[in-house]
């Protein structure tokens, strides 16, 4: 069953964020709990983990700035 990777809200006032790095490629296997990729939100930089185990998917590009819920990617 695929899940979705929806943009998180790191902060109370936090309503977009930029992908600053993906640091896994688009197509690889990934465990629950591994880093997938820099979140650059209100001035900080926070990495972002994977919510479940299987086959990264990405739907969205370095550098774009994302509305928090928005579907990033994948894992099928």
């Amino acid at each position: 069953m695929a899940v979705e990777v929806l943009l998180p809200k790191l902060g109370f006032s936090m309503n977009e964020g930029q992908i600053a790095e993906w640091l896994v490629q688009d197509g690889a296997n990934v465990r629950e709990g591994d880093p997938l990729f820099l979140l650059e939100a209100d001035k900080s930089s926070n990495e972002v983990e994977a919510p479940a185990s299987g086959i990264l998917r990405i739907n969205a590009e370095i550098g774009e700035t994302y509305e928090v819920g928005t579907l990033i990617a994948i894992i099928e």
